[in-house]
Protein backbone atom coordinates (compact mmCIF):
# COMPACT_ATOMS: atom_id res chain seq x y z
CA UNK A 1 0.00 0.00 0.00
CA UNK A 2 1.43 3.56 -1.10
CA UNK A 3 1.91 5.94 1.61
CA UNK A 4 0.12 8.87 1.79
CA UNK A 5 2.88 11.65 1.69
CA UNK A 6 1.82 14.74 3.84
CA UNK A 7 1.26 17.10 0.89
CA UNK A 8 -1.05 14.77 0.21
CA UNK A 9 -2.88 15.09 2.85
CA UNK A 10 -2.65 18.83 3.62
CA UNK A 11 -3.94 18.76 0.08
CA UNK A 12 -6.62 16.19 0.90
CA UNK A 13 -7.84 18.19 4.53
CA UNK A 14 -6.66 21.15 4.79
CA UNK A 15 -9.53 24.29 4.92
CA UNK A 16 -11.92 26.13 7.37
CA UNK A 17 -13.52 23.90 10.17
CA UNK A 18 -14.76 24.29 13.63
CA UNK A 19 -13.08 23.43 16.55
CA UNK A 20 -16.06 21.66 17.81
CA UNK A 21 -16.04 22.73 21.50
CA UNK A 22 -19.65 22.29 21.38
CA UNK A 23 -22.10 20.72 19.03
CA UNK A 24 -24.14 22.27 17.41
CA UNK A 25 -21.55 24.59 17.04
CA UNK A 26 -22.25 28.14 17.19
CA UNK A 27 -22.62 28.81 13.74
CA UNK A 28 -25.76 26.72 14.07
CA UNK A 29 -27.08 29.59 16.41
CA UNK A 30 -30.36 31.70 15.60
CA UNK A 31 -32.75 34.21 17.03
CA UNK A 32 -35.44 31.84 17.06
CA UNK A 33 -34.03 30.69 20.43
CA UNK A 34 -33.95 33.95 22.82
CA UNK A 35 -34.35 35.44 26.64
CA UNK A 36 -37.52 33.45 26.54
CA UNK A 37 -35.86 30.00 26.03
CA UNK A 38 -33.41 30.51 27.97
CA UNK A 39 -35.40 31.28 31.05
CA UNK A 40 -37.42 27.61 30.83
CA UNK A 41 -34.09 26.21 30.43
CA UNK A 42 -32.74 27.36 33.44
CA UNK A 43 -35.68 27.11 35.58
CA UNK A 44 -35.77 23.21 34.65
CA UNK A 45 -32.27 22.36 35.72
CA UNK A 46 -32.40 19.76 38.20
CA UNK A 47 -32.59 21.22 41.90
CA UNK A 48 -29.37 19.22 42.66
CA UNK A 49 -27.41 19.30 39.43
CA UNK A 50 -23.94 20.63 40.19
CA UNK A 51 -23.81 24.11 38.28
CA UNK A 52 -20.60 26.06 36.33
CA UNK A 53 -19.77 29.66 35.81
CA UNK A 54 -17.89 31.56 32.84
CA UNK A 55 -17.72 35.44 32.88
CA UNK A 56 -16.39 37.15 30.20
CA UNK A 57 -14.67 40.39 30.90
CA UNK A 58 -14.19 41.98 27.80
CA UNK A 59 -11.66 44.12 28.20
CA UNK A 60 -8.02 44.52 28.30
CA UNK A 61 -5.35 47.14 28.39
CA UNK A 62 -3.79 46.73 24.61
CA UNK A 63 -5.46 44.70 21.96
CA UNK A 64 -3.05 41.91 19.66
CA UNK A 65 -3.22 41.99 16.62
CA UNK A 66 -3.25 38.07 16.41
CA UNK A 67 -6.46 37.79 18.72
CA UNK A 68 -9.74 36.55 17.61
CA UNK A 69 -11.32 37.64 20.94
CA UNK A 70 -14.93 39.18 22.15
CA UNK A 71 -12.61 42.46 23.62
CA UNK A 72 -11.91 46.15 23.51
CA UNK A 73 -9.70 48.26 25.21
CA UNK A 74 -11.28 50.00 28.27
CA UNK A 75 -9.09 52.39 30.37
CA UNK A 76 -11.39 53.79 32.88
CA UNK A 77 -11.50 52.20 36.08
CA UNK A 78 -15.24 53.60 36.38
CA UNK A 79 -15.99 51.68 33.41
CA UNK A 80 -14.71 48.50 34.43
CA UNK A 81 -16.67 48.52 37.59
CA UNK A 82 -19.71 49.46 36.09
CA UNK A 83 -19.60 46.26 33.74
CA UNK A 84 -18.65 44.53 36.81
CA UNK A 85 -21.50 45.81 38.62
CA UNK A 86 -24.03 44.18 34.97
CA UNK A 87 -22.18 40.96 35.86
CA UNK A 88 -23.54 41.05 39.33
CA UNK A 89 -27.15 42.00 38.13
CA UNK A 90 -27.15 39.49 35.57
CA UNK A 91 -25.81 36.76 37.73
CA UNK A 92 -28.94 37.91 39.96
CA UNK A 93 -31.35 37.23 37.35
CA UNK A 94 -29.65 33.41 36.75
CA UNK A 95 -29.95 32.55 40.28
CA UNK A 96 -33.24 34.15 40.39
CA UNK A 97 -34.41 31.23 38.08
CA UNK A 98 -32.14 28.26 39.34
CA UNK A 99 -32.16 29.30 42.87
CA UNK A 100 -29.79 28.66 45.74
CA UNK A 101 -29.47 25.18 46.34
CA UNK A 102 -26.92 24.51 43.59
CA UNK A 103 -23.35 23.53 44.29
CA UNK A 104 -21.06 25.00 42.06
CA UNK A 105 -18.39 22.70 40.27
CA UNK A 106 -16.37 25.35 38.19
CA UNK A 107 -15.57 29.17 38.10
CA UNK A 108 -13.86 30.68 35.16
CA UNK A 109 -12.90 34.45 34.64
CA UNK A 110 -11.96 35.05 30.76
CA UNK A 111 -11.95 37.50 28.53
CA UNK A 112 -10.41 39.88 26.92
CA UNK A 113 -8.15 40.23 30.79
CA UNK A 114 -10.54 39.53 33.25
CA UNK A 115 -7.86 41.24 35.48
CA UNK A 116 -8.90 44.83 34.79
CA UNK A 117 -12.01 44.26 36.80
CA UNK A 118 -10.77 46.71 39.50
CA UNK A 119 -10.49 44.32 43.27
CA UNK A 120 -13.26 45.38 44.91
CA UNK A 121 -15.49 44.56 42.21
CA UNK A 122 -13.86 41.09 41.73
CA UNK A 123 -14.67 40.70 45.83
CA UNK A 124 -17.97 41.88 45.04
CA UNK A 125 -18.51 39.13 42.22
CA UNK A 126 -17.15 36.02 44.72
CA UNK A 127 -19.32 37.35 47.43
CA UNK A 128 -22.35 37.28 45.20
CA UNK A 129 -21.40 33.65 44.31
CA UNK A 130 -20.64 32.19 47.63
CA UNK A 131 -23.85 34.09 49.13
CA UNK A 132 -26.12 32.34 46.11
CA UNK A 133 -24.25 29.14 45.87
CA UNK A 134 -22.17 25.93 48.02
CA UNK A 135 -18.90 26.02 46.41
CA UNK A 136 -17.50 22.50 46.22
CA UNK A 137 -14.77 21.03 48.21
CA UNK A 138 -12.13 21.13 45.08
CA UNK A 139 -13.80 22.85 42.90
CA UNK A 140 -11.91 25.20 40.26
CA UNK A 141 -11.26 28.73 39.95
CA UNK A 142 -9.74 30.03 37.53
CA UNK A 143 -8.75 33.52 35.53
CA UNK A 144 -7.00 34.51 32.68
CA UNK A 145 -4.29 36.78 33.25
CA UNK A 146 -2.05 38.73 30.99
CA UNK A 147 1.81 39.01 32.71
CA UNK A 148 1.99 42.40 30.70
CA UNK A 149 -0.38 43.95 32.71
CA UNK A 150 -0.83 42.54 35.98
CA UNK A 151 -2.59 45.27 38.65
CA UNK A 152 -0.57 45.64 41.66
CA UNK A 153 -1.33 43.38 44.50
CA UNK A 154 -3.67 41.11 41.88
CA UNK A 155 -1.89 37.69 42.79
CA UNK A 156 -2.20 38.20 46.51
CA UNK A 157 -6.05 38.89 46.06
CA UNK A 158 -6.41 35.44 43.41
CA UNK A 159 -4.80 33.94 46.54
CA UNK A 160 -7.02 35.21 48.98
CA UNK A 161 -10.28 34.77 47.27
CA UNK A 162 -9.75 30.69 46.91
CA UNK A 163 -8.38 30.88 42.97
CA UNK A 164 -6.91 27.47 42.43
CA UNK A 165 -5.72 28.05 38.45
CA UNK A 166 -4.02 30.76 35.89
CA UNK A 167 -4.26 30.39 32.32
CA UNK A 168 -1.76 32.62 30.65
CA UNK A 169 -1.34 33.65 26.80
CA UNK A 170 2.25 33.55 25.72
CA UNK A 171 1.63 32.38 21.99
CA UNK A 172 5.49 33.24 20.81
CA UNK A 173 8.64 34.34 22.45
CA UNK A 174 10.56 35.36 19.07
CA UNK A 175 10.74 39.22 19.03
CA UNK A 176 10.33 39.46 15.29
CA UNK A 177 7.27 37.18 15.44
CA UNK A 178 5.79 39.61 18.86
CA UNK A 179 6.36 42.70 16.34
CA UNK A 180 4.17 41.29 13.93
CA UNK A 181 1.98 40.05 16.11
CA UNK A 182 1.74 43.67 18.57
CA UNK A 183 2.72 41.90 21.61
CA UNK A 184 5.98 42.62 23.42
CA UNK A 185 6.29 39.87 26.85
CA UNK A 186 9.61 39.00 27.62
CA UNK A 187 9.43 35.74 29.32
CA UNK A 188 10.66 37.26 32.35
CA UNK A 189 7.38 39.02 32.46
CA UNK A 190 5.90 35.66 32.31
CA UNK A 191 8.44 34.02 34.46
CA UNK A 192 7.64 36.49 37.36
CA UNK A 193 3.76 36.14 36.53
CA UNK A 194 3.79 32.56 37.72
CA UNK A 195 6.11 33.38 40.52
CA UNK A 196 3.67 35.80 41.98
CA UNK A 197 0.54 33.54 41.78
CA UNK A 198 2.22 30.23 43.01
CA UNK A 199 3.60 32.30 45.67
CA UNK A 200 0.24 33.41 46.60
CA UNK A 201 -1.16 30.12 46.95
CA UNK A 202 -2.54 29.51 43.34
CA UNK A 203 -0.49 26.42 42.11
CA UNK A 204 -2.64 25.74 38.79
CA UNK A 205 -1.01 27.06 36.14
CA UNK A 206 -2.04 26.78 32.22
CA UNK A 207 0.58 28.45 29.52
CA UNK A 208 -1.27 28.97 25.56
CA UNK A 209 1.10 28.81 22.96
CA UNK A 210 0.31 29.17 19.15
CA UNK A 211 1.80 28.24 15.64
CA UNK A 212 1.18 29.66 12.60
CA UNK A 213 1.56 33.14 13.80
CA UNK A 214 3.76 35.02 11.10
CA UNK A 215 7.12 34.49 10.66
CA UNK A 216 7.40 31.64 12.79
CA UNK A 217 9.85 28.37 12.00
CA UNK A 218 10.21 25.54 13.17
CA UNK A 219 13.47 26.35 15.54
CA UNK A 220 11.37 29.34 16.82
CA UNK A 221 8.53 27.69 18.17
CA UNK A 222 10.81 24.61 19.63
CA UNK A 223 13.20 27.34 21.00
CA UNK A 224 9.82 28.99 22.76
CA UNK A 225 8.66 25.55 23.64
CA UNK A 226 12.14 24.97 25.66
CA UNK A 227 12.10 27.91 27.86
CA UNK A 228 8.31 27.55 28.62
CA UNK A 229 8.60 24.28 30.13
CA UNK A 230 11.26 25.31 32.41
CA UNK A 231 8.44 27.19 34.35
CA UNK A 232 6.66 23.59 34.57
CA UNK A 233 3.05 24.98 34.13
CA UNK A 234 0.95 22.13 34.79
CA UNK A 235 -0.66 22.18 31.14
CA UNK A 236 -0.44 23.89 27.92
CA UNK A 237 -2.52 24.42 24.81
CA UNK A 238 -0.66 24.22 21.65
CA UNK A 239 -3.09 26.50 19.32
CA UNK A 240 -3.26 26.92 15.35
CA UNK A 241 -3.04 30.29 14.88
CA UNK A 242 -7.02 31.46 13.32
CA UNK A 243 -6.53 33.75 10.76
CA UNK A 244 -9.96 35.17 10.34
CA UNK A 245 -9.75 38.66 9.33
CA UNK A 246 -13.25 38.92 8.22
CA UNK A 247 -14.32 38.56 11.30
CA UNK A 248 -11.75 40.46 13.29
CA UNK A 249 -10.79 43.50 11.53
CA UNK A 250 -7.44 44.17 13.13
CA UNK A 251 -6.18 40.94 11.94
CA UNK A 252 -5.67 42.60 8.30
CA UNK A 253 -2.60 44.15 10.03
CA UNK A 254 -0.95 41.05 10.14
CA UNK A 255 0.35 40.81 6.66
CA UNK A 256 -1.05 37.61 4.71
CA UNK A 257 2.69 36.91 3.36
CA UNK A 258 4.37 36.51 6.79
CA UNK A 259 1.59 33.80 7.66
CA UNK A 260 3.13 30.15 7.31
CA UNK A 261 1.65 27.64 5.10
CA UNK A 262 -0.24 24.68 5.48
CA UNK A 263 2.74 22.37 5.55
CA UNK A 264 4.79 24.40 7.63
CA UNK A 265 2.17 24.98 10.44
CA UNK A 266 1.92 21.28 10.68
CA UNK A 267 5.53 20.66 10.64
CA UNK A 268 5.62 23.62 13.33
CA UNK A 269 2.95 21.54 15.45
CA UNK A 270 5.23 18.51 14.95
CA UNK A 271 8.03 19.84 16.69
CA UNK A 272 6.25 21.63 19.38
CA UNK A 273 4.65 18.43 20.45
CA UNK A 274 8.07 16.61 19.86
CA UNK A 275 9.80 19.13 22.60
CA UNK A 276 6.87 18.94 25.30
CA UNK A 277 6.77 15.08 25.12
CA UNK A 278 10.64 15.12 25.84
CA UNK A 279 9.71 17.36 28.33
CA UNK A 280 7.53 14.36 30.26
CA UNK A 281 4.68 16.38 29.28
CA UNK A 282 1.47 13.77 27.77
CA UNK A 283 -0.64 14.60 25.01
CA UNK A 284 -4.31 15.51 25.53
CA UNK A 285 -7.35 15.52 23.05
CA UNK A 286 -5.97 17.57 19.89
CA UNK A 287 -3.99 20.72 21.29
CA UNK A 288 -3.80 20.00 25.24
CA UNK A 289 -0.40 18.74 26.72
CA UNK A 290 -0.18 18.18 30.93
CA UNK A 291 2.21 16.79 33.33
CA UNK A 292 1.36 12.61 34.20
CA UNK A 293 0.31 13.50 37.55
CA UNK A 294 -2.15 16.39 36.41
CA UNK A 295 -5.85 16.03 36.49
CA UNK A 296 -6.41 16.62 33.03
CA UNK A 297 -4.56 13.26 32.32
CA UNK A 298 -6.30 11.10 34.83
CA UNK A 299 -9.22 12.33 33.48
CA UNK A 300 -8.49 11.72 29.85
CA UNK A 301 -7.43 8.01 30.95
CA UNK A 302 -10.44 7.36 33.19
CA UNK A 303 -12.71 8.31 29.98
CA UNK A 304 -14.27 11.32 31.69
CA UNK A 305 -12.58 14.17 30.10
CA UNK A 306 -14.88 17.00 28.78
CA UNK A 307 -14.89 19.83 25.83
CA UNK A 308 -16.50 23.31 26.03
CA UNK A 309 -16.12 26.95 24.87
CA UNK A 310 -13.14 26.79 26.85
CA UNK A 311 -11.46 24.00 25.81
CA UNK A 312 -10.25 20.85 27.52
CA UNK A 313 -11.90 20.28 31.08
CA UNK A 314 -12.17 18.47 33.72
CA UNK A 315 -15.28 20.04 34.65
CA UNK A 316 -18.28 17.40 35.11
CA UNK A 317 -21.54 20.08 35.56
CA UNK A 318 -23.76 19.24 33.17
CA UNK A 319 -24.68 23.33 32.87
CA UNK A 320 -22.36 25.56 32.62
CA UNK A 321 -23.76 28.94 32.71
CA UNK A 322 -22.23 31.87 31.04
CA UNK A 323 -22.23 35.73 32.40
CA UNK A 324 -21.17 38.75 30.27
CA UNK A 325 -21.08 40.14 26.77
CA UNK A 326 -20.82 37.24 24.00
CA UNK A 327 -20.79 35.00 26.61
CA UNK A 328 -22.64 31.50 26.15
CA UNK A 329 -24.32 29.11 28.58
CA UNK A 330 -24.00 25.53 27.83
CA UNK A 331 -27.43 23.91 29.13
CA UNK A 332 -28.60 20.58 28.81
CA UNK A 333 -31.55 21.38 26.22
CA UNK A 334 -29.32 23.61 24.21
CA UNK A 335 -26.61 26.50 24.11
CA UNK A 336 -27.62 30.62 24.35
CA UNK A 337 -25.47 33.72 23.92
CA UNK A 338 -25.39 36.77 25.42
CA UNK A 339 -25.44 40.02 23.29
CA UNK A 340 -21.92 40.61 21.71
CA UNK A 341 -21.17 44.23 22.01
CA UNK A 342 -20.97 45.44 25.50
CA UNK A 343 -22.73 49.08 25.55
CA UNK A 344 -25.80 46.38 24.16
CA UNK A 345 -25.32 44.22 26.39
CA UNK A 346 -25.58 46.77 29.25
CA UNK A 347 -28.28 48.67 27.64
CA UNK A 348 -30.57 45.23 27.66
CA UNK A 349 -29.92 44.97 31.25
CA UNK A 350 -30.76 48.85 31.99
CA UNK A 351 -34.13 48.31 29.69
CA UNK A 352 -35.57 45.47 31.25
CA UNK A 353 -35.24 44.50 35.34
CA UNK A 354 -35.68 41.02 34.49
CA UNK A 355 -35.38 39.74 30.95
CA UNK A 356 -31.81 38.13 30.34
CA UNK A 357 -29.65 39.46 28.05
CA UNK A 358 -29.47 36.53 25.70
CA UNK A 359 -29.77 37.39 21.87
CA UNK A 360 -29.21 34.07 19.78
CA UNK A 361 -29.37 30.57 20.84
CA UNK A 362 -29.90 26.53 19.21
CA UNK A 363 -32.56 24.20 20.82
CA UNK A 364 -30.39 20.44 20.66
CA UNK A 365 -32.69 17.76 18.92
CA UNK A 366 -32.45 13.68 19.84
CA UNK A 367 -29.97 13.52 16.80
CA UNK A 368 -28.03 16.36 18.07
CA UNK A 369 -27.50 14.72 21.19
CA UNK A 370 -26.06 11.50 19.89
CA UNK A 371 -23.87 13.25 17.42
CA UNK A 372 -22.89 15.58 20.46
CA UNK A 373 -21.83 12.84 22.69
CA UNK A 374 -20.01 10.77 19.71
CA UNK A 375 -17.98 13.83 18.59
CA UNK A 376 -17.17 15.05 22.33
CA UNK A 377 -15.66 11.30 22.99
CA UNK A 378 -13.54 11.57 19.37
CA UNK A 379 -12.41 14.79 20.67
CA UNK A 380 -11.18 13.55 24.09
CA UNK A 381 -10.54 10.39 24.00
CA UNK A 382 -9.76 9.68 20.03
CA UNK A 383 -12.14 7.13 19.76
CA UNK A 384 -15.59 5.89 20.43
CA UNK A 385 -17.37 2.42 20.24
CA UNK A 386 -20.59 3.08 18.33
CA UNK A 387 -22.13 0.64 19.97
CA UNK A 388 -22.45 2.06 23.25
CA UNK A 389 -24.20 5.05 25.00
CA UNK A 390 -27.07 5.00 22.72
CA UNK A 391 -25.16 5.28 20.13
CA UNK A 392 -26.13 2.80 16.62
CA UNK A 393 -23.47 1.72 14.33
CA UNK A 394 -26.53 1.47 11.76
CA UNK A 395 -27.49 4.96 12.41
CA UNK A 396 -24.09 6.60 11.32
CA UNK A 397 -23.99 3.99 8.28
CA UNK A 398 -23.66 6.80 5.59
CA UNK A 399 -20.85 8.44 7.81
CA UNK A 400 -19.02 5.41 8.66
CA UNK A 401 -18.54 4.48 5.14
CA UNK A 402 -17.17 8.32 5.02
CA UNK A 403 -13.98 7.42 6.70
CA UNK A 404 -12.87 5.11 4.20
CA UNK A 405 -10.15 7.67 2.70
CA UNK A 406 -9.32 8.47 5.99
CA UNK A 407 -8.36 5.03 7.24
CA UNK A 408 -6.68 4.50 3.69
CA UNK A 409 -4.66 7.52 4.63
CA UNK A 410 -3.83 6.15 8.43
CA UNK A 411 -5.78 8.90 10.09
CA UNK A 412 -8.27 6.62 11.31
CA UNK A 413 -9.35 2.75 12.20
CA UNK A 414 -12.12 1.41 12.31
CA UNK A 415 -12.77 -1.89 13.87
CA UNK A 416 -16.22 -3.50 13.87
CA UNK A 417 -18.41 -0.72 16.27
CA UNK A 418 -15.15 0.89 17.08
CA UNK A 419 -13.83 4.48 15.93
CA UNK A 420 -10.09 5.14 16.87
CA UNK A 421 -8.24 8.33 15.77
CA UNK A 422 -4.71 7.36 14.88
CA UNK A 423 -1.64 9.49 16.11
CA UNK A 424 -0.67 10.50 12.90
CA UNK A 425 -4.38 10.93 12.54
CA UNK A 426 -4.66 13.77 15.79
CA UNK A 427 -3.75 16.73 13.57
CA UNK A 428 -6.70 16.24 11.77
CA UNK A 429 -9.18 15.36 14.44
CA UNK A 430 -11.30 18.31 13.36
CA UNK A 431 -11.60 16.73 10.29
CA UNK A 432 -12.60 13.50 11.70
CA UNK A 433 -15.18 14.70 13.66
CA UNK A 434 -16.47 16.75 11.17
CA UNK A 435 -18.12 13.74 8.89
CA UNK A 436 -20.39 13.07 11.84
CA UNK A 437 -21.38 16.97 11.89
CA UNK A 438 -25.08 16.63 9.99
CA UNK A 439 -25.39 20.19 10.26
CA UNK A 440 -22.59 21.45 7.88
CA UNK A 441 -24.09 22.98 4.94
CA UNK A 442 -22.16 20.57 2.25
CA UNK A 443 -22.08 16.67 4.53
CA UNK A 444 -18.58 15.01 3.28
CA UNK A 445 -18.52 12.36 1.37
CA UNK A 446 -16.42 9.64 0.58
CA UNK A 447 -12.66 11.17 0.04
CA UNK A 448 -14.71 14.79 0.45
CA UNK A 449 -14.07 15.90 4.31
CA UNK A 450 -12.44 18.81 3.82
CA UNK A 451 -14.26 22.19 4.04
CA UNK A 452 -13.93 25.81 3.03
CA UNK A 453 -16.34 28.20 4.78
CA UNK A 454 -15.01 31.39 5.79
CA UNK A 455 -17.18 31.41 8.84
CA UNK A 456 -14.16 28.77 11.00
CA UNK A 457 -10.92 29.06 11.29
CA UNK A 458 -7.83 26.77 9.70
CA UNK A 459 -8.36 22.92 10.20
CA UNK A 460 -4.84 22.41 10.37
Amino acid sequence: MAVTSVTELIARYSGNLPRYTSYPTAVSFTEAVGPDQAEVWLKQLPEAAPLSFYFHVPFCDELCRFCGCNTSVMRQESGRAAYGNLLTEEFSRIIALVGTQHSVRHIQFGGGTPSTLPPATLRLIMSDILASCRVEDGAELSMELDPRHVPQGYPALLGELGFTRISIGVQDLNEKVQQACGRIQSFEQTEACVSAVRQAGVQGVNIDLIYGLPFQTQEGVAETVRRIVTLRPDRLAVFGYAHVPWKQKRQTLIAEESLPGAQERLAQRAVMDEVLCEAGYVPVGLDHYALPEDALVKSAQSGTLRRNFQGYTVDSAEALIGVGASAISMLPDGYVQNITSAAAYARALSENATVLPVVRGVERTSDDRLRGYLIERLMCDMQVDLATSGLNSEYFSAEVAALAPMVKDGLVLCEGSIIQVTGKGRPFLRNIAAVFDARRQNLPSAGAVQASSPRFSYAI
